[in-house]
């Protein structure tokens, strides 16, 4: 989490800087400065990127898995397919299938959550869509990359269509989250500060390794996929707050699937299509760390530093939750008793989640207010705290106009103070240095199961519920890893 919000901060950093002084804008200065130091030398010649990752991803076994690496995919799958349940019912999931489904092909794969099935294409965008509706997902938070939601929406609706182990399944998981972690590493965060949506811009590389793996494509066909894949990057920061941030994993899913779909026939593609010039980093990013991508393979894993939010909202807002729900929980607030609250944090809360007056759900999780107003009224800041409902709270709504932000630059951006000050003159305060669901407090596997019963709760039975859990702590030993989609139907 630390590396993450070092890096936001070196971003808004810089930007001040471009815009100081002369008032020059950053497109004028630039070419001004670069040439005022003479003629740059020539680039180095970057390494084959594209067909190294390929060559990997081919020759990488599930027998090879560190132990940890394995557990942590287990992890992975485990939170994703809850997220996806949970998401299932959302309007935007409801909407996506009215648009779409009339076009589907054949219905071979599962909606989690839902009764309708489609061509795994389709289903890949749905269950993405699904995934990451609620940001509830899991997050690689050196590049705050939601890295299963491409991944694991592709190759479960593939699973369905032909029949993989779960041993298999579990270690294209990984390669694919891997493999978009690796990239977003190499440009992050000059990429992320351009604009782009990373979850959605990498993603799609994820995907496109995993179907990959278990479509067994050849070294060649792989270096075909990812360089396919280059050519498919999605997602805009602006989205959001929208329904459409929800459908950059989606896409990126079934962006991935069709690149290797296409690979697997002898499509062709540049062989340097994430490296070379005119390529996807130099199209996408300023700054290119190839190494980051390559060094490591198959003994550094970036899969196994994913983690998994307590809260269903954006990761800045995490330490502020974490601090209003424990002065709820100890002190029995119910909001009315509070006359003032004041939130001592790092620019970055308010630059990223800085809404003060949300009207939808999907605001509420970009808005810092209502993720300290939640907290302290009902001390969680689950799925049912981001809905149209209760944003309009005109309680919470009140307690939001109450929160004042006191920005403070030399307090990192993972720690906060909350101070609460009540109506009979108590003062209650709270410092977080690591809020749950950070590497340094992971969520424990209970933690997790009951995250994904609340998230199922109204859609499954607790039976079923219990059956599908099971299944994916167990999914190394499965003989057909598509029953998890099969089980996680209605």
């Amino acid at each position: 989490m630390a590396a993450y919000f070092s890096a936001e901060r070196a971003i808004i950093h810089r930007r001040a800087l471009l815009g100081a002084g002369a008032g020059l804008t950053a497109a004028v200065a630039a070419p001004i400065a670069a040439s005022a130091q003479g003629p740059k030398p020539p680039p180095e010649t970057p390494p084959p990127v594209t067909r190294i990752l390929a060559r990997y991803i081919v020759g990488a076994r599930y027998q090879d898995l560190q132990p940890a690496v394995r557990k942590q995919g287990a992890r992975t799958l485990m939170n994703w397919v809850g997220c996806a349940v949970g998401g299932s019912r959302h309007e935007t999931v409801d909407k996506a299938v009215a648009a779409l489904g009339p076009f589907s092909g054949k219905p071979e794969a599962n909606v989690l959550g839902r009764a309708e099935r489609f061509d795994p294409v389709t289903a890949a965008f749905m269950n993405g869509v699904a995934s990451h509706i609620f940001d509830y997902d899991d997050t690689h938070l050196k590049t705050i990359i939601h890295p299963a939601g491409p991944v694991a929406s592709a190759i479960l609706a593939l699973a369905q269509r032909r029949k993989v182990s779960g041993a298999d399944f579990l270690n294209a998981l990984v390669l694919g989250v891997e493999t978009e972690c690796r990239i977003g590493n190499s440009v992050y965060p000059e990429h992320y500060a351009l604009g782009w949506h990373i979850t959605g811009s990498t993603g799609v590389f994820g995907s496109a390794a995993a179907c990959g793996k278990l479509l067994g494509l050849d070294e060649q066909q792989m270096t075909w996929a990812l360089a396919i894949a280059a050519s498919q990057p999605v997602g805009l920061k602006i989205q959001f707050g929208s329904m459409t941030k929800s459908f950059h994993p989606g896409r990126a899913a079934q962006n991935g699937m069709t690149a290797a779909l296409l690979a697997q026939q002898g499509f062709t593609a540049d062989t340097a299509a994430i490296e070379g010039r005119d390529g996807w980093g130099q199209a996408l990013s300023t700054r290119h760390d190839w190494a980051e991508v390559t060094e490591g393979l198959g003994t550094r894993y970036e899969a196994a530093l994913n983690s998994y939010k307590p809260f269903a909202c954006g990761i800045v807002c995490h330490p502020a939750i974490d601090a209003a729900v424990q002065l709820k929980t100890q002190n029995h607030l119910t909001g009315a008793e509070v006359a003032a609250v004041e939130l001592h944090c790092n620019p970055l809360v308010q630059s990223l989640t800085g809404k003060t007056d949300p009207t939808t759900g999907l605001e509420g999780k970009f808005s810092i207010y209502h993720c300290v107003a939640v907290g302290l009224i009902q001390g969680a800041a689950g799925e049912r705290q981001f809905s149209d409902a209760v944003v309009r709270d005109p309680a919470v709504a009140a307690l939001r106009r109450k929160i004042v932000l006191k920005l403070d630059a030399s307090v990192p951006p993972d720690k906060c103070d909350l101070t609460v000050r009540l109506q009979d003159g108590r003062v209650l305060t709270k410092h977080i240095e690591h809020a749950v669901g950070s590497l340094e407090s992971p969520m424990t596997d209970a933690m997790l199961e009951a995250k994904f019963t609340d998230l199922a709760k109204d859609i499954l039975t607790p039976a079923k519920t219990r059956r599908l859990m099971d299944l994916c702590w167990g999914v190394e030993t499965l003989d057909d890893a598509g029953k998890i989609a099969v089980s996680a139907a209605v």
